[in-house]
């Protein structure tokens, strides 16, 4: 008998019966513009109770909801008045935040006075919308020339920008493989592509956890008549043509050839009569 009641009293403590507080953080994303509510997992207030929701590392009072003479209170003059007419509080204490911004991302945490503990905590981002990313294209000088001692040659090479991005990821791929890729935060940038020749399963990808926006390669648009790119659609016509007038000229000489040596043929050649 005792050793059930021993068990119990773990199993009550393990459960937070007498207050334990959980520091699980739970991690919630979501599009600038958009609302998200962050959730008490209480299934009713009682009527004794006083829940708070605080924001950041400071533990900043930004709303609470009070049973004892029901009364909701939202303070927007704290957190630098940021959350100023976009907090509500459902009947059930959780938080909702309506046309959210980059600046609401941080850590909010809800208590409750009558469970002496934390009820839960969310560590929020919310992620700006993603950026137009440009395809560009430049005739970079090749390094390698230098080296060797003759003159730098340019070869053909895509530019993929992105201007004022924030947490996204730039990057190439071929169909469904990854080229290449980087991370940027708070910066304008862009990723090359170096190759020789290349056709309309190459695109560039602007992304952030939550979202993604693709530019495919448009060779009809994009020539690189300057840097001898075989890929581009002026370039493969220009060589086209330049085969046509070469076989054209070729197809002359033989047949002017010919012509002549059968005229000598004929000339030297003895005649029936003799």
């Amino acid at each position: 008998m005792f050793e059930k009641f021993i068990f119990c009293l773990c199993l009550w403590c393990w459960a937070g019966v007498f207050g334990t507080d959980t520091d699980v953080m739970k991690s919630v994303s979501v599009m600038e513009g958009d609302s998200v509510s962050l959730l008490t997992d209480v299934t009713k207030v009682r009527r004794d109770d006083l829940i708070l929701w605080m924001f950041g590392h400071k533990d900043i009072p930004i709303a609470q909801i009070n049973r004892n003479d029901n009364t909701n209170t939202i303070f927007n003059d704290r957190a630098d008045g940021r959350f100023r007419d976009r907090l509500k509080l459902d009947q059930t204490g959780s938080l909702i935040i309506t046309n959210t911004t980059i600046t609401d991302s941080g850590v909010y945490k809800v208590t409750s006075t009558r469970t002496k503990s934390s009820l839960n905590t969310f560590n929020l981002t919310v992620y700006a919308h993603l950026p137009v990313h440009v395809i560009s294209i430049y005739c970079p000088k090749n390094p390698s020339s230098s080296l060797s001692g003759s003159s730098s040659v340019s070869r053909c090479a895509f530019l993929c920008s992105v201007l004022n991005v924030g947490h996204v990821t730039l990057s190439w791929y071929k169909g469904n493989s990854l080229l290449s890729s980087i991370s940027v935060s708070d910066l304008s940038t862009s990723l090359p592509l170096h190759l020789e020749c290349l056709d309309d399963s190459y695109s560039c990808v602007v992304s952030n956890p939550i979202s993604n926006q693709t530019q495919y390669l448009d060779l009809s648009q994009l020539t690189c008549s300057d840097c001898g790119c075989c890929g581009s659609t002026e370039a493969v016509i220009r060589l086209a043509l330049s085969a046509l007038v070469g076989v054209a000229a070729v197809s002359v000489l033989v047949y002017e050839f010919k012509s002549r040596s059968q005229q000598k043929r004929e000339q030297t050649s003895p005649s029936d009569n003799d």
